[in-house]
């Protein structure tokens, strides 16, 4: 199958009022996002010495304020800052080895003037970074989740509420595909929805987790047919209400030494599929191709 015009017309027959329903609008932090009319942008801070993307990697608090005020200038609209790699071969980080890399940071960063968004699937480590005024909860586990969801309430935050299979990003093994993954996206995403309003968030994106390391994900061509899929299929999630955010994945094996152009490539593919908030690294890259793509 070959990704054209026919190929996208057949996706969107079955789903126009999809495609045409619109999403909630909020403000994080006294800043209002117009979601419907302009994807925003969300830059990366890695504080984990093993995030692979070595230009994110910030291993001091005024590296990632100095990271974090380019990111800003570039373009990006808040920033999200994690303590622990992703990566399955990764060394885990505790909750005092990353309240403490990720306390300071929060505070510097808001003093500083910027948005921050927290990546975390820990209880303990998301109420202090809360409490230390972090705008959004990145919320990488699907364990304990109405506990967070009180938690973001409490302190009029807004939540990302990332699609797991398994009870965290690092606790996970093959993906279930389904008939179709969407789908199941959609269903679990309305059951967390119904759950984090009950217990009274108002401020809520959806994220389907693109950049998670399944085991049978693992070869490139399959892993980067389903992301492809993903993206276009994106819009079919807005019939929730709510904002989707995607994390912009790599490709190394097709990109090589040109891997930095891979972010702006998929930022393409999630601008059509209906996405509200583009998590990258490449922020500057990823804005100059939504600017273009509005030109039209």
């Amino acid at each position: 199958m070959n990704l054209d015009l026919e190929y996208l017309a057949e996706l969107l027959e079955p789903h126009r009022d999809a495609a045409r329903a619109p999403v909630r609008e909020f403000d994080l932090g006294g800043r209002f996002f117009a979601f419907n009319t302009r994807p925003a942008l969300m830059g990366v801070i890695n504080l984990s010495p093993d995030s692979w993307y070595r230009e994110s990697v910030c291993l001091s608090c005024e590296a990632a304020v100095r990271r974090g005020r380019v990111l800003a200038a570039q373009g990006a609209d808040l920033v999200d800052v994690g303590a622990e790699s992703t990566l399955a071969q990764a060394a885990r980080a505790d909750d005092a080895r990353q309240t403490a890399r990720l306390l300071p940071v929060v505070r510097a960063l808001r003093e500083a003037g910027l948005l921050v968004s927290v990546e975390t699937y820990q209880p303990a480590v998301a109420r202090a970074c809360l409490e230390a005024g972090a705008n959004v909860l990145n919320l990488t586990g699907s364990e304990g989740s109405a506990e967070m969801y009180r938690m973001v309430a409490d302190h009029g935050a807004g939540v990302i509420i990332c699609y797991v299979q398994g009870a965290h990003v690092r606790d996970v093994a093959d993906f279930d595909f389904g008939a179709d993954p969407v789908a199941l996206m959609e269903g679990y995403f309305g059951r967390e929805v119904e759950r984090a309003a009950g217990q009274g968030v108002q401020r809520i994106l959806l994220d389907p987790g693109l950049g998670f390391y399944y085991r049978n994900l693992q070869d490139s061509a399959v892993r980067v047919r389903h992301q492809m899929r993903v993206f276009l299929n994106t819009f079919r999630l807005r019939r929730l209400g709510c904002p989707i955010c995607h994390a912009l994945p790599h490709a190394f094996e097709y990109f090589r030494e040109e891997v930095r152009c891979a972010e702006p490539f998929f930022a393409v593919l999630a601008a059509l599929g209906g996405t509200s908030l583009l998590r990258t690294h490449e922020v500057a890259r990823t804005r100059a191709v939504l600017d273009t793509l509005t030109a039209f």
